[in-house]
């Protein structure tokens, strides 16, 4: 393994679809989109081993194994994870799981406040606020929750200038778009446009499909800093119960 430019294997099944990157190191190699209509039990090893082929690569040769943690999809988080752990166990190699939502505010680009929305079912969403920096870092400003969408303009809200990212904000674009109007908050679908940190402005972000992307980049700082765990120790991040939990809970 080269201490600058680890060959990195990262998948994303936190979102439908799901996504597969490997790189070397910050360098893409090759990248695919799952399809959304398939179960990604049914075509996760596929993806993978497409992506493989693609890079040039052998799965021998990879040395670090990273994915999205959650929360997101509790079946897709259990594929990935479950599939992570057992390739990077019988390889030996370590591991790193990447938060989705820290994923999501990294593929937005920089801003000082950025929140990470992301569909968590019944109409409702989790969301968590970060800044991220122009050299790639991401630092959390407060902790993963499921909200409504009238609980997250309460806590949200009160932010004039603001970023908001992931496909939980997209599907919740006509809520923001009306709030931000009560509020005399300007809104705008160009979030490249440069806004000052004490501007009245929200952006949405386009949404970002191969969240396997900045997984890895996540992945690699964390090798820089040696952030890297054992495949064991991989847990998921699903901030709610399960639905089947809630209904067992209930009875």
């Amino acid at each position: 393994m080269s201490a600058n430019s680890p060959l990195i294997l990262s998948i994303e099944t936190a979102t439908l679809g799901g996504s597969v990157f490997v790189g070397r190191g910050q360098r893409q190699l090759a990248a695919r989109t799952g399809d959304a209509q398939v179960s990604q039990s049914a075509s996760l090893l596929s993806d993978i081993n497409s992506v493989l082929e693609d890079a040039g690569v052998s799965l021998q040769e990879i040395d670090v194994f990273a994915c999205a943690v959650g929360p997101g999809s509790f079946t897709g988080l259990r594929i990935g994870i479950a599939t992570l752990k057992a390739l990077a166990a019988s390889l030996e190699r370590p591991c790193v799981g990447v938060p989705t939502l820290a994923a999501v505010a990294l593929a937005a680009g920089p801003a000082s406040a950025i929140v990470s929305v992301l569909p968590a079912g019944r109409g409702e969403v989790f969301a968590q606020m970060f800044s991220v920096f122009a050299d790639g870092s991401v630092t959390e400003l407060d902790q993963a929750a499921h909200l409504s969408p009238r609980k997250l303009l309460a806590k949200y809200g009160v932010v004039a200038a603001l970023r908001w990212a992931g496909n939980g904000a997209q599907l919740q674009r006509d809520v923001l778009v009306n709030f931000a109007k009560e509020q005399g908050i300007d809104f705008s679908e160009a979030p490249d446009s440069a806004v000052a940190a004490d501007a009245r402005c929200w952006q949405l972000a386009p949404s970002e499909n191969k969240l396997a992307t900045p997984v890895a980049a996540l992945a690699f700082q964390a090798f820089q800093t040696g952030k890297l765990q054992s495949a064991e120790a991989l847990t998921a991040i699903y901030v709610r119960p399960s639905d089947a939990e809630l209904n067992t809970q209930c009875r």
